[in-house]
């Protein structure tokens, strides 16, 4: 009677030599080893948490940026209608999109606390510079990820927003008006500048992150888990617990409960999309995300002859006191309470920050003028929102025989050119960055109303510089037969 194999026994067997051969090519064993069973100086802890949660945000933003990468076009002409067709038309293209704006905000949140416990828990300490360096360059890096991203949807609040951030570069001493120049592209903002804001965003910006993920991560390897407060950064003495299972899965716990939340956001409060950038409009209000609404209400009280110490060099000095943090507090006491000068710094910061970004939605709603124009941005940004999508004609799409075939449309041809019409509102009315599109413009007005606007425009028009136009009568009419053909 022979021992045959059981059917599982054969199982295990093929999966064995399918895992060796894997190993034997890819030494996946080693690193599956070196990447579970990490020491964790007095075990798993929830407050572990927040680095694999900016880890997880991470790669999720790469994921849905890629999607969005897939339909967009870094060009002043054609950006905004973009981004309005992932919105409007593109299949969960408004979610995606949200879960990728929201994701940023995320990030800054996650890096306020992971910051925050690694002050108050003293990590920095005992042989840990280069991690905490690495860290600082991290949270810079996602800064710039957040401002070079802001600009690409070409909107009114992503343009006048950049335009102030990019200003304020100006000020930089002796290299600052050249700075300027090359992140802009020019003098003025426009397609060179959206293109070197898209390949900062999308390719140098990302490559150095994930250059300095690996280093951070392998800093921490080095250097190990600080543990609990009690216990000495160097010389550790509570017992270890490999990083797998428990801190693994309290990891995937909050990733999911991370994901679930940027979800919910997403689904119920869309991120809306303002209208077209319009340089020519005076009146509108730039105002930053949330995480740089501070700094903005600072050189509001820094402004004119103070704006280079207030906007360059208290920044910076303050960049540089963080970033050197581990080299000025060198003690091994990592007890908050023991360690007043630096917890307290922290916190006095950090209710200043918070101070600001109150203060500068506070005076936003405080003037009655400057809270209806606030107003007003946020009912034309819902408004396009709730519009359908207009899509984009190709230059001189208007079908030649049409024009042909009727004089006074072929006339009006005419005079929208003469009128210098297309260098605003582009050939055929497709609209630029100057100002939006006037196909379809038939099915919002009737003739004699497109008549009236055409000889007295509107505050909106005219804060778009348009002026009145001073046509005959037949020419007026010529021009509307003209406007009602560009669909």
């Amino acid at each position: 009677m022979t021992n045959e194999p059981t059917p599982k026994a054969k199982s295990d067997s093929v999966i064995e030599r399918m895992d060796s051969w894997l190993d034997e090519r890819t030494g996946i064993d080693a690193i599956l080893h070196e990447s579970l069973d990490e020491p964790i100086h007095g075990g798993a802890s929830w407050a572990y948490i927040f680095g694999s949660g900016l880890l997880f945000l991470f790669v999720s933003q790469v994921i849905t940026g890629i999607c969005l990468a897939l339909y967009y076009v870094p060009s002043a002409d054609h950006a905004h209608t973009v981004v309005s067709y992932i919105v409007k038309e593109v299949t969960a293209g408004s979610f995606i999109r949200s879960i990728h704006a929201y994701g940023s905000s995320g990030i800054i949140i996650l890096l306020l606390l992971h910051i925050g416990q690694t002050i108050l828990y003293g990590s920095y300490k005992g042989r840990r510079e280069l991690l905490w360096l690495s860290g600082c360059i991290l949270m810079a890096l996602m800064l710039g990820m957040a401002f070079t991203g802001y600009l690409l949807p070409w909107d009114e609040k992503a343009y006048f927003a950049t335009a102030v951030g990019t200003n304020l570069m100006a000020e930089v001493p002796w290299i600052g008006p050249v700075l300027q120049k090359l992140v802009r592209g020019g003098d003025q903002m426009g397609t060179l500048t959206l293109s070197r804001f898209f390949v900062l965003h999308v390719f140098v910006l990302p490559g150095l992150l994930i250059a300095f993920i690996c280093a951070h991560v392998f800093f921490f390897r080095k250097a190990g888990a600080a543990g609990p407060i009690k216990e000495d950064p160097v010389h550790p003495k509570l017992p270890s617990v490999p990083f797998y299972p428990r801190q693994v899965a309290m990891d995937a716990i909050f990733a999911v409960v991370l994901i679930g939340i940027l979800a919910v956001i997403a689904k119920t409060i869309p991120m809306d999309l303002a209208p077209a950038a319009n340089p020519a409009d005076t009146h509108f209000l730039p105002r930053p995300e949330w995480y740089y609404r501070p700094a903005f209400q600072w050189l509001k009280y820094l402004s004119g002859r103070w704006s280079l110490v207030g906007g360059i060099m208290l920044p910076a000095l303050l960049a540089l006191i963080f970033a050197a943090a581990p080299f000025l507090d060198r003690k091994l006491e990592r007890r908050p309470w023991r360690r007043p000068i630096s917890v307290g710094a922290f916190f006095i910061f950090l209710i200043a920050y918070t101070s600001l970004g109150i203060a500068s939605y506070r005076d936003d709603y405080k003037d009655p003028s400057m809270a209806a124009q606030m107003h007003q941005q946020d009912a034309d940004a819902k408004a396009f929102m709730n519009a359908p999508f207009v899509p984009e004609m190709a230059a001189g799409s208007l079908p030649s025989a049409l024009t042909a075939a009727d004089p006074k449309v072929a006339k009006g041809l005419v005079l929208f050119q003469a009128g210098s019409c297309n260098v605003c509102h582009g050939e055929a009315g497709i609209g630029t960055a100057i100002a939006g599109p006037l196909t379809g413009v038939a099915h919002k007005y009737t003739d004699p109303q497109l008549l009236a606007l055409l000889h007295a425009p509107n505050d909106k028009m005219i804060h778009g510089g348009m002026t009145p136009t001073t046509l005959s009568p037949d020419d007026l009419e010529a021009l509307t037969a003209y406007l009602n053909q560009l669909h």
